[in-house]
């Protein structure tokens, strides 16, 4: 059930995501007069779940083509009337056919006129489509434009969904001052100069905002300057420029910095060890036996080691007094006890935005998560940063295993940074190689050949498929090996 509710997770998100970014080329294109053969949801080799073409008024469940080029489906729908094609007048929406693949890999609008990885010059000559229709004898500005709006409206997606986020749900944070018990350090960190139960108060000079999604990305970056409470003193820890390279995939469960949770009671199991030696609701534990605990990373170590063993335990008491209890642990490392979550014992900072006000936060968190994002992408050009790549398996594991809106949306919002960031990157077969290849020519006032646009993409596609295999490859070895 946890992969069933992780996989609709990640399906509805891709949903969103392809949409609005083959919408962006669906737009600009009809905009400037160029028509659009397909518009799909999902790529559909061999079959089409769904197609619908308006110039026919016709609705197909399960379309294909047989080897003679004839098409078939499962079922056909009438679903409006028969239009006579006329190529003398601006292509319209009804040019167009709209259907949902069954690979949800991604999407394709399927531009008249335009060389890709599946068209060459060859091809689109075969349309025999007036010169108006087809993108490529449009101004090079134009093509451009098409080209781009797919990332531009990703990343005014991530915009609008932070925006939202922040309407809705506000910040809700709690003040790294206000964590009296500080934070705990992987093992690399603690390597680097942090000790457990260290309070962050500032980054290069700059007090440090809870609020702030890029902090912790920017707190590994070499040279970074974090300043930091230990016990009464005040401590300036420098991160070295090898340690980001240490942590980079080390996992999805690797947490470099967490923060330290006192030991206090929620409530007593009935009939529980802790019940029976008299602990009660908000007491605080902070001894067992000779070991303090005054955090959870703590306590729970302890009762590890000492499972089936009856100990000393000094608890705090919500008065303020202090009582030594002998308390039973199980055999199994319990003593029967819930305990409070961190937003039920530090102060929260509640922050409300208003509709306008909740703009420029969206538009804060967009921008910081697209630059933690960019300076992340040098690490994927080392061994452990090619190690840490992923597919489908990865991109589902960012979502919860129950579903919670509230982490939809931030992670959607997220993937749609990606995409629009990777979709840029100038290889041919993606946005950015054609995007590359247009700006020259703006620039250089002379257009590639198509045949070197054949090829280039060819090239690109080859590569983007290779890399897909290795990032979700390594998917199924972390699955099964790891």
């Amino acid at each position: 059930m946890d992969i069933a509710i992780k996989a609709a997770q990640l399906v509805l998100a891709l949903v969103i995501l392809v949409t609005i970014h083959e919408f962006g080329h669906y737009f600009f294109a009809r905009l400037f007069g160029v028509k659009v053969n397909r518009f799909y949801l999902f790529f559909n080799p061999w079959f089409s779940l769904l197609k619908y073409n308006p110039m026919a008024g016709t609705l197909e469940v399960l379309s294909y083509n047989k080897k003679d080029g004839s098409e078939h489906c499962l079922k056909r729908f009438r679903v409006g009337r028969e239009h006579q094609a006329d190529t003398s007048k601006r292509p319209t929406w009804r040019d167009t056919v709209y259907g949902l693949g069954w690979l949800p890999l991604g999407g394709y609008c399927d531009i008249a006129g335009m060389i890709d990885e599946t068209k060459s010059a060859a091809d689109i000559d075969a349309d025999d489509l007036p010169e108006a229709w087809q993108f490529r004898f449009k101004p090079a500005w134009q093509r451009l434009l098409v080209m781009i709006a797919g990332v531009v409206l990703n990343f005014v997606l991530a915009i609008i969904i932070y925006t939202g986020i922040a309407f809705h749900w506000g910040d809700r944070v709690i003040p790294f001052t206000a964590m009296t018990e500080g934070m705990d350090f992987a093992p690399e960190l603690l390597d680097a100069g942090f000790r457990n139960g260290d309070i962050l108060l500032s980054l290069n000079g700059k007090a440090m905002d809870p609020k702030d999604y890029s902090l912790e990305w920017d707190m590994l970056q070499p040279g970074a300057q974090v300043g930091v409470l230990r016990g009464t003193d005040t401590v300036t820890v420098t991160v070295s420029k090898d340690l980001i390279r240490t942590i980079v995939g080390k996992g999805k469960d690797y947490t470099p910095i967490s923060m330290r949770v006192p030991v206090v009671v929620a409530k007593t199991m009935n009939g529980d060890p802790a019940e029976r030696a008299g602990i009660v609701a908000e007491d605080r534990i902070l001894r067992v036996g000779t070991d303090t605990t005054p955090a959870i990373s703590d306590f729970m170590p302890v009762l590890a080691a000492n499972k089936g063993r009856t100990l000393p335990f000094l608890v705090r008491h919500a008065d303020g007094s202090t009582t030594e209890l002998d308390v039973a642990i199980s055999d199994g490392g319990k003593i029967g006890i819930q305990m409070l979550s961190p937003t039920e014992i530090f102060d929260i900072e509640q922050v409300h935005y208003s509709l306008f006000g909740s703009v420029p936060r969206g538009w804060e968190i967009g921008t910081d998560r697209l630059a933690s994002y960019v300076s992340s992408l040098g690490l994927v050009f080392t061994r452990e940063g090619a190690q840490s790549l992923g597919g489908f398996g990865t991109l589902g594991d960012f979502f919860p295993s129950t579903w919670d809106w509230y982490s939809f949306w931030q992670i959607t919002a997220f993937l749609s940074i990606i995409l629009a960031f990777m979709n840029i990157i100038p290889i041919p077969g993606l946005d950015g190689g054609h995007t590359l290849f247009l700006i020259a020519e703006v620039v250089t006032r002379r257009k590639p050949s198509e045949r070197f646009l054949e090829i280039a993409n060819t090239i690109g596609f080859c590569f983007l498929i290779a890399l897909m295999l290795y990032a979700n490859a390594n998917d199924i070895y972390r699955f099964l090996i790891k």
